[in-house]
């Protein structure tokens, strides 16, 4: 009877270390190390059918996206910076098999392979598909860059759910500038970099497919870090966020001015992007 009980103690914390959908990033450890000092941002919290991914590849996580079911694009992507070793652009774009059916595997699949797996069930209700994106005219922009990323994290990054529709002109330009700077930036000056990278959505701009509002088209992009030393205190942070149009430029900014910034967007306190506003 002892041994029983034991294992319906233990039966909620396995399932729990396995799951990738989670209902607060705060209950699985291992996804809220990518938030510095483990505090998840108020911002985006409340957004209408939010969904809090622990993005799970080759069985581990690599970092966090909280996810907008309704728009079909992620809210932001939350991760830690590391040193790219190459490797190469991955050639598949995954799904996440638990946005279908929470009974599903606890890990992003290339959505050609999970159609094969569970033939017939369409897997596009509440996240973006890779035909959603064929010949639209935009491209499917990383939030969280491969870039900042060794294998396999590197290949982790290219979910549809950490990407959204980017003017192709501002993502291979502007933007991917802006990511190669910030690299240069955090390995000169940061011992660790968390990152949040993230996308405000249009009113009414959606790529659209068979007369259905499939993705919402963002009108930014935005993103934030705070750089820490040896001995975790703050020592850098800042912001940048670009229009997701043609002008192609990337406007730098502080936390407290991306603050004010996100700010136009809600009707609720943006609050801390992180702790104590990355200050020491």
């Amino acid at each position: 009877m002892q041994t029983f009980e034991v294992f319906c103690i233990l039966l909620p914390l396995l399932f729990s270390a396995h799951a990738d959908v989670v209902e607060r990033f705060e209950d699985e450890p291992e996804c809220l190390k990518y938030f510095y000092k483990d505090k998840v941002p108020e911002w985006g919290a409340s957004t209408s059918g939010a969904a809090r991914l622990c993005q799970r590849f080759v069985n581990r996580f690599h970092f966090a996206t909280l996810y907008d079911t309704n728009h079909r694009i992620a809210v932001y992507s939350a991760y830690q910076f590391e040193p790219s070793n190459g490797g190469g652009r991955e050639k598949r774009w995954f799904v996440e098999p638990q946005l279908v059916d929470m009974s599903w595997q606890a890990e992003m699949k290339d959505g050609y392979w999970l159609g094969k797996d569970f033939p017939g069930v369409y897997q596009g209700e509440k996240q973006a598909l890779n035909e959603d994106y064929t010949n639209s005219g935009f491209d499917r922009g990383h939030l969280n860059p491969n870039g900042h990323h060794p294998v396999p994290s590197r290949n982790a990054t290219f979910t549809l759910t950490n990407v959204v529709p980017q003017n192709p002109k501002t993502n291979q330009d502007a933007w991917r500038i802006h990511e190669s700077d910030l690299t240069t930036l955090f390995l000169e000056k940061c011992s660790k970099a968390y990152v949040l990278v993230g996308a405000i959505p249009s009113a009414n701009n959606w790529i659209i497919k068979n007369n259905v509002k499939r993705v919402n088209i963002p009108d930014y992009v935005w993103n934030a870090y705070c750089c820490v030393d040896n001995n975790d205190r703050p020592i850098l942070s800042g912001a940048g966020t670009a229009r997701n149009t043609e002008e192609n430029y990337v406007v730098k900014r502080s936390l407290d001015d991306l603050g004010a910034f996100l700010q136009q967007f809600s009707t609720e306190p943006v609050g801390e992007l992180f702790y104590n506003n990355c200050q020491a």
